[in-house]
C-alpha cells in the first residue's frame, strides 16, 4: 500500500510524541508498504535528519517520502487545500493522527482520537476569538471531529475509557474503534546523568503536561499551599514540620509555556508561592528521565485524561504516582499508583502528606514502584506502532 501519515503536529507534545513514535517504529517493522508524511516547512529539516539517522544502517531507505504541507489544523485552508495535496499522491490510505480532517476528503482513511476533552473542558477563554466566534469555532471542530468518526474505515484511540467516550459522544460501532496504547520513551537512550536538571531542593513533587483547565492545576496548587502550611489544615501539625516542609519540599511543573501557564504563575505569586512553584517550562527526555528519578511523586490532579502519558514515563523510571481517582488513570496505572478525589482539595493533601511521611522509611513507596515497574511491560510503542499497522491492513483487507 502507499499509505499517508498526517504529520503536521510533529512537534507538538501529545499528538507529536504519538507521531514521531510511530513513524520511528514502522520505519524499524514494516518493509512492505510506501509511507508518504505530510509535514510543515519548518520541521521539514529535523524529520529528515530523524530519518537519515534511524535508517543509516538499513535497507529500503525509500519507503519514507516528504510532502510539506505548510497548512495549520483547525483552519478554513486546512479544509479547502489539504484535500487535493492528499489526493496528489494516489494513496490507498490516509491516517489523520489529530482529529482535524478535512470533511472534503473522500478516500479511506483511518483518524486517531486521542479524547474528547473539548466536549467537556473549552478553552474559549484563552482564544484570541471574540468568545460567539470561538464558540461557532467550537462548533465546527465537533461537527469535525463527529464526520470524522463517522466516515473513517476505523478509529484507533488510547485507552478503553476513551473508546467509550467516543461511542458515547460520536455514537460509531463500537466494532470500528480499535484500542492501542501508547508507550513510555526508551530509558536505554536516556543519558540523565549527562542532562540532570539543578534543582536546588533535593524534595519535591513532581507535575508534567500542559495547563488547560481540565488539567486542574489550581486545585493543585492550593493543595501545595495547605501541603506547606499544615497549620491551617490541622492543629495538631507542630510549627517545627510546617516549618520543614515550606524550606524543603518545592512543586515542580514541567510543559510549555502558554496563556493557561502565565494565568497560573500569576496566581503562584498572589499566593506567596513563588519560592516553592518551580515552573520548568518544556524539558528533554533526558531531563525529564532525570527529573522523575528524583521526585518524591509525579502528581496527575486531571479531571479528564485520554491516556496519562506523564504517568506510565513515571513509573518507568522508578518514579511514584499519585493520580486521580478517574477512568483513564486507573486503566493505565492499575493499582501501581495512589489516587485521590480530585474535585477534593484536601484528598490531595492527605495523599501528598502520606507519600511525605513514608519518604524516610521508603517501604510504602517501594512497594508501587515495583508494581508500576510490572506495570510498563505491557505497554511500548513499537507494540503501538504494531497494532496500527495491522489496522492499516485490516483496511485493505489483508
Amino acid at each position: 500500500m502507499r499509505i499517508g501519515i498526517d504529520c503536521r503536529l510533529w512537534n507538538e507534545s501529545g499528538v507529536g510524541r504519538y507521531t514521531r513514535n510511530l513513524i520511528k517504529n514502522l520505519k524499524d517493522i514494516d518493509r512492505e508498504n510506501e509511507y508518504v508524511l505530510f509535514v510543515l516547512l519548518k520541521d521539514q529539516k529535523e524529520i529528515l535528519k530523524q530519518s537519515m539517522k534511524q535508517v543509516q544502517d538499513r535497507v529500503q531507505n525509500d519507503k519514507f517520502n516528504i510532502v510539506i504541507s505548510d497548512i495549520r489544523w483547525h483552519t478554513i485552508e486546512e479544509q479547502l487545500r489539504l484535500t487535493a495535496i492528499l489526493n496528489k499522491e494516489g494513496l490507498d490510505l490516509v491516517h489523520f493522527p489529530y482529529v482535524s480532517v478535512p470533511i472534503f476528503y473522500n478516500k479511506p482513511f483511518v483518524v486517531t482520537i486521542h479524547d474528547l476533552i473539548l466536549h467537556h473542558f473549552p478553552t474559549g477563554e484563552a482564544s484570541t476569538l471574540p468568545l460567539p466566534l470561538y464558540y461557532l469555532k467550537h462548533l465546527a471542530y465537533k461537527y469535525v471531529i463527529k464526520h470524522a468518526a463517522q466516515k473513517a474505515e476505523k478509529i484507533i484511540t488510547v485507552s478503553k475509557a476513551t473508546k467509550d467516550e467516543i461511542i458515547e459522544h460520536l455514537k460509531v460501532d463500537p466494532k470500528k474503534i480499535i484500542v492501542t496504547y501508547e508507550g513510555a520513551f526508551d530509558k536505554s537512550k536516556v543519558k540523565s546523568q549527562k542532562s540532570k536538571v539543578q534543582v536546588k531542593s533535593k524534595k519535591y513533587f513532581l507535575y508534567v503536561g500542559n495547563a488547560y483547565p481540565h488539567k486542574n492545576l489550581d486545585r493543585l496548587i492550593k493543595a501545595f499551599s495547605l501541603f506547606c502550611h499544615p497549620e491551617l489544615v490541622s492543629g495538631s501539625e507542630s510549627n517545627r514540620d510546617s516549618d520543614r516542609r515550606q524550606n524543603d519540599i518545592k512543586l515542580i511543573l514541567v510543559g510549555r509555556e502558554d496563556y493557561f501557564y502565565k494565568r497560573l504563575k500569576e496566581k503562584v505569586k498572589k499566593m506567596g508561592l513563588g519560592k516553592s512553584v518551580i515552573f520548568l517550562g518544556e524539558v528533554s527526555d533526558e531531563q525529564l528521565s532525570s527529573l522523575y528519578k528524583n521526585a518524591l511523586a509525579l502528581i496527575i490532579p486531571s479531571l479528564m485524561d485520554g491516556f496519562g502519558l506523564p504517568a506510565l514515563e513515571a513509573m518507568a523510571n522508578r518514579c511514584l504516582v499519585l493520580a486521580s481517582d478517574i477512568p483513564s488513570l486507573k486503566e493505565i496505572c492499575g493499582d501501581a499508583a495512589i489516587y485521590f478525589d480530585p474535585y477534593n482539595v484536601q484528598d490531595i493533601v492527605n495523599k501528598m502528606i502520606v507519600v511525605y511521611h513514608s519518604n524516610d522509611s521508603n517501604h510504602y513507596n517501594s512497594v508501587n514502584i515495583k508494581k508500576g515497574i510490572e506495570r510498563t511491560k505491557r505497554f511500548s510503542w513499537q507494540k503501538m506502532a504494531e497494532e496500527t499497522l495491522k489496522v492499516y491492513e485490516s483496511c485493505a483487507g489483508v
